[in-house]
């Protein structure tokens, strides 16, 4: 636990979709025991009692540097899950547990062999608008992608 009181190596401002503006949290990537511990916060997600939302998130590391798109999927220049072992869904480096949340509100820590968080710079961190089914091909069927953030060098603070 004292390496999480460190700057993070790594670190994303996650930001909504225009449809979903709400959205907004920090992901945290931190060097630790020869992997990642990856910690998430985040708030204004749709709330569960939403028809088309049961509280559960997909949540993964993509391949893309930007998070801009087009009309039909604002964050398409993700591109698809971080794999650059090229492996089937669900052993992708960039595939995660799902966020879980609570009236709108998420936090997770998990720990990771699959990635250090030099190897996430420059790439994007994606929230789905489903959870992750962990079975279908290539990603997951996790729905349309609501949130985004670029994953840059660690900082203490950040806007």
């Amino acid at each position: 636990m004292e390496y999480l009181q460190e700057i993070p190596a790594a670190c994303a401002v996650i930001k909504g979709s225009e449809k979903y503006p709400d959205i907004q949290g920090r992901v945290d990537f931190y060097d630790v025991h020869g992997g990642t511990v990856l910690v998430a916060r985040v708030s204004g997600l749709p709330e569960e009692d939403m028809e088309e939302h049961t509280g559960f998130f997909g949540f993964h590391i993509h391949e893309g540097n930007s998070c801009t798109g087009n009309g039909e999927d604002p964050f398409a220049d993700t591109k698809g899950h971080y794999n650059p072992e090229q492996v089937s869904h669900p052993k992708h480096a960039g595939d995660l547990p799902p966020l879980l949340a609570d009236h709108g509100n998420a936090w997770m820590s998990v720990y990771t062999t699959r990635f250090f968080p030099e190897d996430v710079v420059g790439r994007t961190v994606v929230i789905h608008s489903m959870p992750d089914d962990f079975r279908t091909q290539p990603s997951g069927d996790s729905g349309e992608k609501i949130a985004c953030g670029l994953i840059v060098p660690g900082e203490r603070e950040m806007p």
